[in-house]
């Protein structure tokens, strides 16, 4: 099973507060996806800013989207995600955030 990225993660890396390429480095043996719905929330985010910024987040969410699988989220998948099921460097990430 996957690891589906919440957009925080996502959104962490894309502001610096986070090395989210330096994580997913470290997580070798781990298989990432991002949910439909945290794509349409981070093309929000992209179409809310201007200028620099918005060029910036355009092109670091194609980044994300062209390395990471994007699935539709049921309710059998967020079932199949729910927290006990995250690895727990993810849960450390949650918690220091």
């Amino acid at each position: 099973m996957a690891i589906i990225l919440d957009t925080d993660v996502i959104i962490c890396g894309e502001k610096g507060t986070f090395d989210l390429s330096a994580w997913l480095f470290t997580q070798k043996d781990e298989e990432f996806e991002i949910a439909a719905i945290t794509v349409a929330e981070l093309w929000h985010g992209v179409e809310r800013a201007s200028g620099k910024q918005r060029i910036r987040r355009e092109e670091y969410l194609e980044t994300i989207l062209n390395a990471l699988p994007t699935i539709h989220y049921t309710q059998e998948i967020a079932r199949e995600h729910r927290w006990p099921f995250i690895g727990p460097s993810l849960k450390l990430f949650f918690q220091t955030s």
